[in-house]
C-alpha cells in the first residue's frame, strides 16, 4: 500500500505562537502606524482597541473550529463545510492574493532599508532577494521555519518592550534631554484639536487599514496540521495570540500619542523613532532601522507560509489544481511555493514602476480588506458549525468551546461588515474596495461556472 503524504508535524507550541506574532508584527505596524494616527488623531485609540476585540472574537472562533477539526486546509475547508463551497474558493483565493500583493510590499521595505544602508546596492535588488531567501526557507523542513519565525518575532516584541519602558521615562519625567521637555500629560492626547480632532466616522472608516496590522493571527491554524498536541497547543496558543495583540499595540500606541504630537506623524519614517529622537534618544534610529528591517522579512516570511498553505489548502479542496497538493521529500508543498513565489516576483516587477508610498498604503489597505473577508468566514463557519452540531445532537469534539455563542460570532460578523461597507467613505482607501470586491467574487464565479459546466457534462 502506497503511503500518503502529510504535511510534517514538526511545529511546536512557543513555534505556533512566535510564528503568528511573526505574521502580525510587520513593517506595517512600525512604518504604517504615522498614517493611521495622523488621519484620526489620539482618538486612534478606540480603533485599536476595537481592533483588539474583533481579533479576539475571531480567534475564540476559530479555535474551536481548529481543536474540533485540525486540518491543513482550516478556514477554507470550515467554509466549505459548512458555508459553501463556492463562498470558501473566493475566501481562499482572495486569502492567497492577499499574501501575494502583501509580500513584495514588505520585501521593498527591506529593500529600501538596506539601500540606505549600503547605498551602492539598488533597492531593487535588495528585494528580490529577500524574496530568494524567504523562498528557500519555505522550501526547507517546516522546522527551520519555526525556529527563524520565533527569533525573528523575538527581535520585534523586545523592541516594542523597549520602547514602551523608555516612554515611560519620559512620561513620568524620569529622563531629561537637552532640548524643550513639553509638558507631558494630557497636552498630545487631548490638545491639537481634541481627542476627536477628524470626527468620529473616521475612526471606522480607517478600520480595514488598522485590521491589516492584526492580520496573519489566523496562521497559527494554517500551521496546526504541522503541530503537535493540537486540543493543547492552538486554545493556548489563540487565546495567548488575543491578549498579547493588544498588549503589543494598543499599550504602545497610547504611549506614543502621549508623548508625540498627532500632527508630526506621517508613513514615511516609523513614528516611534521620531518620538524618542525629539527626546534625545538618537542612538535609537540604529537599533530601529534593524527592527524595521527584522520585521519586514518575518512578515514576509510568515506571508509565503500562509500563502503556501492557502494554495495547498485550495488544492485539497479541488478549488485549485491538484499538483499544487504534492509534496517534497522534506513534506512541504514545494510547487505551490514555486508557483507562489512566481507571482510574488512578477509583483516586485510591477511595483519597480509605482511610487513606493502609494504603493505601499495601497497595497496595506487592499490586505486589509481581503483578510477581513477571511475572518468574517471563520465567524460564519463557527455559527453555522454550531448550529450544524446542535441540530444533529452532536457533541463537541475537542476541549475548546467558543464562550458566549451566538453573541461571540455574530458580533464578530457585523463588526467587520461594518467596517467594509464604511471603507467606501475613506477616499484615500476608497480603491481597496473597488480591488477587494473582485478578487473576492470573481474566483467565486469562475468556481461556480465550473462546477454547473461539469455537471452539465456528467450527464
Amino acid at each position: 500500500m502506497t503511503e500518503v503524504k502529510t504535511l510534517r508535524k514538526d511545529l511546536k507550541l512557543r513555534h505556533l505562537e512566535l510564528i503568528s506574532l511573526g505574521g502580525i508584527i510587520g513593517s506595517a505596524f512600525f512604518l504604517g502606524t504615522g498614517y493611521i494616527v495622523a488621519q484620526a488623531g489620539p482618538a486612534v485609540l478606540i480603533s485599536y482597541a476595537l481592533g483588539g476585540l474583533i481579533v479576539f472574537l475571531v480567534m475564540l472562533c476559530l479555535c474551536e473550529l481548529t481543536v474540533a477539526m485540525p486540518s491543513s486546509s482550516s478556514f477554507i475547508q470550515y467554509a466549505s463545510d459548512y458555508i459553501s463551497p463556492t463562498w470558501a474558493c473566493g475566501t481562499g483565493w482572495s486569502y492567497w492574493l492577499n499574501w501575494i500583493a502583501y509580500i513584495p510590499a514588505e520585501c521593498t521595505a527591506a529593500g529600501i532599508i538596506m539601500h540606505y544602508i549600503i547605498p551602492s546596492v539598488p533597492a531593487f535588488s535588495w528585494a528580490m532577494l529577500f524574496g530568494f531567501v524567504i523562498t528557500i526557507i519555505n522550501l526547507s523542513k517546516v522546522r527551520i521555519f519555526g525556529e527563524m519565525e520565533f527569533w525573528l518575532a523575538i527581535v520585534k516584541i523586545s523592541a516594542i518592550i523597549m520602547f514602551c519602558i523608555l516612554a515611560l521615562f519620559i512620561f513620568f519625567g524620569l529622563y531629561k534631554s537637552s532640548g524643550k521637555m513639553p509638558t507631558i500629560g494630557t497636552e498630545y492626547l487631548l490638545g491639537d484639536g481634541g481627542f476627536f480632532p477628524k470626527g468620529k466616522l473616521v475612526l471606522i472608516s480607517l478600520m480595514v487599514m488598522l485590521l491589516v496590522n492584526f492580520q496573519g493571527s489566523e496562521i497559527v491554524c494554517l500551521a496546526a496540521a504541522e503541530s503537535k498536541d493540537t486540543d493543547v497547543a492552538i486554545p493556548r496558543a489563540s487565546r495567548n495570540i488575543a491578549i498579547r495583540i493588544v498588549l503589543l499595540y494598543l499599550v504602545p500606541v497610547f504611549l506614543l500619542v502621549l508623548i508625540f504630537p498627532w500632527s508630526k506623524m506621517d508613513s514615511d519614517t516609523s513614528v516611534f523613532i521620531l518620538a524618542l529622537q525629539q527626546y534625545g534618544f538618537h542612538w535609537i534610529a540604529g537599533i530601529f532601522t534593524f527592527v524595521v528591517l527584522t520585521a519586514a522579512f518575518s512578515c514576509a516570511n510568515s506571508g509565503m507560509y500562509a500563502s503556501v498553505r492557502a494554495l495547498y489548502g485550495l488544492s485539497q479542496q479541488k478549488m485549485a489544481p491538484k499538483i499544487f497538493s504534492r509534496l517534497n521529500r522534506h513534506q512541504v508543498p514545494m510547487i505551490a511555493a514555486i508557483f507562489t513565489l512566481v507571482c510574488i516576483w512578477i509583483f516586485l516587477i510591477l511595483s519597480y514602476f509605482f511610487s513606493s508610498t502609494t504603493a505601499f498604503s495601497y497595497l496595506l489597505s487592499i490586505s486589509g480588506f481581503t483578510g477581513a473577508i477571511c475572518w468574517i468566514s471563520i465567524c460564519w463557519a463557527q455559527y453555522n458549525f454550531r448550529k450544524h452540531c446542535k441540530r444533529n445532537n452532536i457533541e463537541l469534539k475537542g476541549k475548546f468551546k467558543t464562550p458566549f455563542y451566538p453573541v461571540v460570532p455574530l458580533l464578530g460578523i457585523w463588526l467587520q461588515i461594518a467596517c467594509l461597507v464604511l471603507l467606501l467613505w475613506n477616499e484615500e482607501l476608497r480603491p481597496a474596495f473597488y480591488f477587494g470586491a473582485p478578487a473576492v467574487f470573481l474566483p467565486m464565479i469562475i468556481y461556480w461556472g465550473y462546477k454547473k459546466y461539469a455537471k452539465r457534462s456528467s450527464v
